[in-house]
């Protein structure tokens, strides 16, 4: 009599199993297919529908919160290009996420303004190499403006002014400052 043999972890009597099916083929080398990315461009982004160009906005983080800017357009990355103007209250061009801004009920015409050459592609940075970077040092960059930049700034201010002026109080109002005190309830405010 055959020693009987205790099956530890499975209940009950064994099962043959069938002859094993031959595999598909397999290349000897892996084939490399790209993976799935999220950087493929998709549909615009959508903005609330109270952030149209000629929109006074009000900043709510980075270097110039809490100032009144006006809106001039909204860009391809779901960005809003914004300018102060530079004369009244010294925010310059610049693209700001519109999660980061207050819509006020105040609007300027801006239908003379060109800002048709104003993309995302203007305002990326130029690529330098993480080498030079590590061996540069601590001591910070100091920020140069280029001509261009300079330029299309004035340009757009020119024409930026004409409308803000032909507005009553409104240049003064651009150039106060938004700022909350201790008993300003802002969920009450009507902006």
């Amino acid at each position: 009599m055959a020693p009987q043999l205790k099956v530890i972890g499975n209940v009950g009597p064994k099962k043959a199993t069938g002859a094993v099916a031959t595999g598909k083929y397999y290349p000897a080398d892996d084939i490399k297919t790209p993976l799935k990315s999220r950087k493929a461009k998709k549909n615009a982004p959508k903005v609330r529908s109270s952030i149209t160009p000629g929109t006074v906005l009000i900043l709510l983080a980075g270097r110039f919160r809490g100032k009144r800017v006006v809106a001039l357009k909204v860009l391809e990355s779901g960005l809003v290009l914004v300018s102060g103007p530079y004369k009244v209250n010294g925010v310059p061009l610049r693209r700001v996420s519109p999660a980061y801004v207050i819509a006020t009920s105040t609007k300027v015409d801006v239908s003379s303004v060109d800002v048709s050459s104003f993309t995302d592609a203007y305002f990326a940075r130029a690529k330098s190499s993480e080498e030079e970077e590590f061996f540069a040092g601590d001591a910070p960059k100091p920020a140069i403006v280029s001509d261009e930049r300079k330029a299309d700034q004035k340009k757009v201010d020119a024409a930026l002014l004409k409308a803000v002026e032909s507005v009553p109080m409104l240049k003064a109002y651009l150039g106060a400052k938004f700022s909350l005190r201790n008993n300003d309830k802002p969920h009450k405010m009507i902006f």
